[in-house]
């Protein structure tokens, strides 16, 4: 388990990530299907297999490249409100890591401004039946174990995602394309919340095997 990724590190746990999405296209087709129109696995996985390339092959001098390789594949090619967002989420932590290692302290605020910008960016709020329902509870997880080592902080915010997404299963949209089902959106998780709680497993996977 890695207390810290240098950068190389980080490239192939944020490839492996986004190649989990790829291989999780039905998954999150189907769950899309019960609240949408069914096209978030699709973009998601055009998305996120243009960022597994991205990443590979992009010139890294910092952790926030990393990131910002990721979400700049993603926003040009998912398309739609998923790319927007999910492209917002990757690149906003450009600033915030400018470093050539990532440690707890630098994930914990990595999640916080993805978070708040994501929250800008997609006029959502908690409680919305949203990805953010899955990403603020993680980025707050995260935060609260912040001074350990980053294994403990990636596996505290995979844990709270999918804590999160699972709740969405009680929450009314009010919010995207479920917002016109209104309470029978009830009894499914919001499927932007699910590729969150994959993404922030396969992280921490990847740390726990780094």
């Amino acid at each position: 388990m890695a207390a810290t990724l240098d950068i190389e590190q980080l490239r192939k746990i944020l490839a492996d990530m986004s190649q989990a999405i790829v291989d999780a296209k039905e998954e999150l087709s189907e769950a899309d299907r019960e609240t949408g129109d069914g096209d978030h696995g699709s973009g998601m996985a055009r998305g996120f297999s243009a960022a597994r390339d991205a990443v590979l092959a992009a010139d890294l001098k910092t952790a926030g490249d990393a990131f910002r390789a990721v979400g700049m594949a993603v926003l040009s090619t998912s398309g739609g409100a998923s790319g927007a967002v999910f492209g917002t989420m990757f690149r906003a932590p450009l600033k915030a890591l400018t470093g050539d290692v990532l440690d707890g302290e630098g994930y914990a605020t990595a999640l916080e401004v993805a978070a708040q910008q994501v929250e800008a960016r997609g006029k959502a709020a908690r409680g919305d039946k949203t990805m953010l329902d899955a990403l603020i509870p993680a980025a707050e997880a995260a935060r609260a174990v912040a001074g350990e080592d980053l294994s403990v902080v990636a596996r505290a915010a995979a844990d709270a995602a999918e804590e999160g997404s699972v709740a969405t299963k009680s929450m009314i949209a009010t919010i995207g394309k479920a917002k016109s089902l209104g309470e029978r959106s009830l009894g499914y998780r919001d499927p932007g919340s699910i590729s969150v709680a994959i993404m922030l497993k396969s992280i921490a996977d990847g740390v726990d095997a780094a």
